[in-house]
């Protein structure tokens, strides 16, 4: 791994979880976050939605709190998504949240309710804009204006948007102090890598932000890595891989095959802005099993929440918040800091590691014993309970005898027989072992 890119992202690998929030005029209509060019709207039709933004109950504080309990270590919000709308005082739009009824920046009021929380702040900014009369229309994938026969011959100066964007840009990164994360959003088709002068914008963004974490997406997205993967990494490759809604069988791996550092970016439904209708939450054991095996494959995850029209969080979000942090608040050891064990994955769960300390995540109720597959019983010093401290009783048996290579463990007083997890969410044990 590049060795700028391993010390930029060392915060960043040890806080593995963090939250992001996708929010701005989308949660009117309440559709997801794409309403604008999914129902073909001009600019004159969403504008509407411009005069509507009055989010009164917009606490970021109240944010930043839910966060801090449920266990994230950092926050990401769309200052701009690809509607154009901006969350924050820019001097380059009129298009932006302090000229419709909420008065305020609202970008900046998230950095400081966050930092307050000791939480890492970041971004995200899209480098799409449907708004913009310089963005291209009719031949490009994704405007709510393509294929539009009135825009074919029309002539549009794509120099002028770079220069807005890279200006919005620069005022991101030094108008509001340190970010940590900086979160581009997305390459695809041509549009990628120096079709946004990718290399000028970032020797600005390290100029004002030498240490900001970046993402993949000017040259890469969901769909392709970019040259983060190769030993020769552009200047635009970004600081890790950012993989969306799946996790890499794997983890992420350059063409060497040496891990990088990645983020899963993941929804809670299946919307990233707020959809009224969509009730298909995952539940909290889903998503914290899918924590657990983002760090078992050496990466983050991201956790999208997208508030309402007022600024509230979803009911639904919140709860499922609450019990993350519930767990998170007993088991947090074995993710913060945590990645990729030495012993393979075993079939009951899955093992993360942070130095001589391996944590077991058993999602299975074993039949008697649990066996600790990979480990030699003479490698253990001690196994514990994350969430209480307590010793784990040892499994060995007459019926393990066979297999002495193996250490055991049993939930219960008989090893031979069979007990209910402590928690049937994942119940962690930590495997100290002994100094080499």
């Amino acid at each position: 791994m590049n060795e700028a890119i391993k010390q930029r992202t060392k915060w960043f690998t040890q806080a593995r979880f963090g939250l992001f929030l996708h929010w701005g005029l989308y949660a009117i209509p309440a559709q997801g976050e794409w309403f604008m060019t999914n129902q073909r709207m001009a600019v004159e039709e969403y504008e509407p939605y411009f005069h509507q933004f009055n989010p009164v109950d917009y606490n970021p504080q109240e944010w930043a709190k839910m966060a801090k309990e449920a266990g994230m270590e950092y926050a990401v919000l769309t200052a701009k998504h690809h509607d154009g709308f901006c969350l924050f005082d820019s001097a380059l739009t009129d298009y932006k949240s302090t000229n419709t009824k909420a008065g305020r920046d609202l970008v900046r009021e998230f950095l400081e309710a966050f930092r307050a929380q000791g939480l890492k702040v970041g971004l995200y900014y899209s480098l799409l804009d449907w708004h913009h009369p310089d963005y291209p229309k009719y031949a490009d994938a994704h405007h709510p204006m393509r294929g539009r026969p009135e825009y074919k011959e029309e002539n549009v100066n794509f120099d002028r948007y770079l220069e807005y964007m890279h200006g919005q840009v620069k005022e991101l990164v030094t108008n509001y102090g340190k970010l940590d994360i900086l979160w581009f959003d997305f390459a695809y088709d041509n549009m990628a890598g120096e079709t946004w002068k990718a290399t000028e914008l970032m020797t600005m963004v390290r100029r004002y932000q030498p240490h900001v974490v970046v993402d993949n997406r000017l040259e890469g997205s969901g769909e392709k890595n970019g040259s983060i993967i190769t030993d020769t990494p552009s200047v635009y490759s970004g600081d890790f891989a950012s993989p969306e809604q799946i996790i890499p069988p794997h983890g992420m791996r350059d063409l060497a095959g040496n891990p990088i550092p990645w983020e899963l970016c993941a929804t809670m439904n299946n919307h990233w802005g707020y959809c009224s209708w969509d009730k298909e939450y995952k539940t909290s054991r889903t998503i914290i099993r899918k924590l657990v095996e983002c760090v078992s494959k050496g990466g983050n995850m991201i956790l999208n929440v997208g508030p309402d029209a007022k600024g509230n969080f979803p009911e639904e979000s919140q709860q499922i918040l609450k019990e993350i942090g519930h767990w998170m608040g007993k088991n947090k050891e074995s993710i913060y800091g945590c990645g990729l064990s030495q012993f393979e994955k075993p079939e009951w769960g899955r093992y993360t590691q942070r130095g001589s300390t391996v944590y077991a995540h058993v999602y299975e109720t074993p039949l008697g014993a649990l066996p600790l597959y990979g480990i030699k019983p003479e490698e253990i010093e001690s196994i514990t309970y994350a969430a209480t401290g307590s010793q784990v009783n040892r499994g060995e048996a007459w019926n393990t005898a066979l297999y002495s290579q193996v250490p055991f463990v049993t939930f219960g007083e008989n090893p031979v027989y069979s007990y209910p997890l402590p928690d049937e969410t994942d119940t962690v044990l930590k495997i100290q072992l002994k100094q080499r």
